[in-house]
């Protein structure tokens, strides 16, 4: 079965109480699941972690290429600060898609430019849990 690498960002943990203004009601134990089943549905099994930990997001890309046929990821707040995370993605040579529940790009000055996303593939954006379903299907066909 083909593996997807899932990382969820810094405070994703949180979703479903934080700034539920922006980021919606959903948690992410529900984005989770609605992954989980549209993978499972196409053959695809998931790998999902989620990191506080800029170290641990790296180690983790860097190790994906043996083990995984792309990576989804939302970088959370280190998509406008890790230049450590765009050069994992850059180097393991894997499809990856960028997604974001928010629109990056209606928000802050400081969010509005994207590190990471040069290293993916693309970039969903704004669209709530349907960034991360849209990016996953994305993915599937990418390594289809």
């Amino acid at each position: 079965m083909r593996k997807i690498l899932v990382i969820h960002g810094p405070n994703l943990n949180l979703l479903g109480q934080r700034e539920t203004e922006i980021y919606g009601k959903i948690t992410l134990s529900e984005i989770n699941d609605r992954l989980n089943k549209l993978a499972s549905s196409q053959g695809f099994q998931l790998e999902i972690l989620q990191s506080n930990h800029e170290g641990n997001i790296v180690d983790a890309i860097g190790q994906s290429a043996n083990h995984f046929s792309a990576i989804l990821i939302n970088p959370a707040a280190y998509t406008h600060t890790s230049i450590a995370i765009r050069d994992a993605l850059s180097a393991v040579k894997i499809p990856a898609v960028e997604v974001h529940l928010s629109n990056i790009y209606k928000r802050e000055d400081f969010r509005q430019k994207s590190l990471t996303a040069p290293a993916t593939h693309g970039q969903i954006t704004g669209l709530g849990v349907d960034s991360y379903c849209l990016g996953l299907q994305a993915l599937i066909n990418l390594t289809q």
